[in-house]
């Protein structure tokens, strides 16, 4: 234990964070603000403003899946430089008055692009994370995105009352230049190890999904899925309850819970494994949502607030350290890639899926039942990944060149 630790806060790892920070926040800050916009500007109807609003989250899952087939054979950083500069493109598409059909395919062509730039972030900091700090410097990397969850909505809510549309996407074209300035910087090195072998020609899902990730993926397919009911319900339930002002601060004592917490938990899951953190967050997350069942208080929505902080929050980076660690080197665009489609899969299609069950549930019962979703996802963590951890370390956390 004499040997000094591998440098984690390197200036690519700052230069990544930095990329992924500035885009995540553009897509928070437009997300909340798009369908007034479309309603105020192109008297769009309600389900056409909630297209508008999902349908970034359709795009960005097509250019994960196709960049994540085709990252390695283009470049990473070549990659990382094509989707922000088509990421400032379709920022410029916002100032065109087409109607709302054009809107709608501009906000697809952004996500398509926001897609590329995410994957790209992802698959270069796994790349430049030491393998000893794997799991601790995805937890800070992700944070780059938390802090965006919070400060995007913020901006774009601020923004709607003290200036116009136009404004908006000014502000949001000047973030994605920087994010581009930002990201010539970064220097991507070769890897090392086995060279990437051919691809089978034709269509083969191993091309476009990595099998090693899709396991872990599955489970955040499950709890991002439960997660969105607090994402994109909060509100209405806050209503609902009459505990409006306080909701408003559910979103900050989440991204604090996070940001306390993570520097943690990653350093325990490189030491330890991945099984000292997700059954602790997995068993957080549900408390959390059953104690946002019962809130009748400012108190209890907070807390609720704290634990799903602490529970999915803590999920999120610890299943993408797991879908990086148990991948090849030449693999990680497509492990990456295939993460974070079963995320924003969960985040992007759960409000639409619990659209329906709401009605008959309520948001006390909704938020039950998810609960106990999310302990079952317990069970299925054991047998898809939990049992074959081993007591110290994740199976593959110091990968040697060649081994698979």
């Amino acid at each position: 234990m004499n040997q000094p630790r591998a440098k984690l806060w390197t200036k690519d790892f700052t230069i990544v964070s930095g990329v992924n920070f500035f885009v995540t926040l553009v897509f928070y800050l437009l997300i909340v603000i798009i369908g007034v916009y479309a309603v105020d500007e192109f008297h769009a109807s309600t389900s056409q403003a909630g297209l508008a609003t999902g349908i970034f989250i359709v795009g960005s899952l097509i250019g994960r899946f196709l960049i994540g087939r085709f990252i390695e054979s283009i470049g990473r950083k070549r990659t990382l430089i094509t989707g922000s500069i088509l990421f400032i493109f379709t920022l410029l598409l916002y100032f065109l008055n087409f109607g709302i059909t054009f809107l709608l395919i501009t906000r697809l062509f952004h996500g398509i692009a926001a897609g590329m730039v995410g994957t790209a972030t992802g698959t270069i900091v796994a790349q430049i994370i030491p393998a000893s700090r794997k799991a601790e410097g995805i937890g800070y990397f992700s944070m780059s995105a938390t802090l965006a969850t919070a400060i995007g909505p913020f901006i774009g809510l601020y923004m709607t009352q003290h200036t116009d549309f136009q404004m908006i996407f000014i502000f949001s074209l000047v973030i994605g230049i920087i994010s581009l300035v930002t990201a010539f910087f970064v220097n991507v090195p070769q890897l090392e190890g086995t060279p990437q072998p051919t691809e089978t020609k034709g269509f083969k899902l191993s091309n476009y999904i990595e099998p090693n990730a899709l396991p872990i993926a599955v489970i955040t397919l499950v709890v991002a899925f439960c997660y969105s009911s607090v994402l994109s319900f909060i509100n209405f339930y806050a209503i609902e309850i009459d505990l409006v002002s306080a909701a408003s601060f559910f979103f900050l004592v989440y991204s604090i819970a996070v940001l306390l917490s993570r520097p943690l938990t990653g350093r325990i899951m490189d030491l330890k494994g991945a099984n000292y953190i997700m059954y602790p967050c997995i068993i957080a997350f549900a408390v959390g949502l059953f104690l946002l069942s019962t809130a009748n208080i400012s108190i209890i929505l907070l807390a609720a607030g704290v634990l799903i902080g602490l529970g999915f929050g803590n999920l999120q980076s610890s299943t993408q350290a797991i879908a990086v660690k148990l991948t090849p080197p030449h693999r990680m665009g497509l492990a990456t890639s295939t993460f974070f489609i079963f995320l924003d899969a969960g985040l992007g299609f759960g409000p639409y899926i619990l659209g329906f069950i709401i009605p008959l549930t309520g948001y006390r019962t909704l938020y039950v039942i998810l609960g106990a979703v999310v302990l079952a996802s317990m069970v299925l963590y054991h047998f898809l990944h939990g049992k074959k951890e081993l007591p110290r370390r994740t199976r593959v956390n110091e990968p040697t060149p060649g081994t698979h």
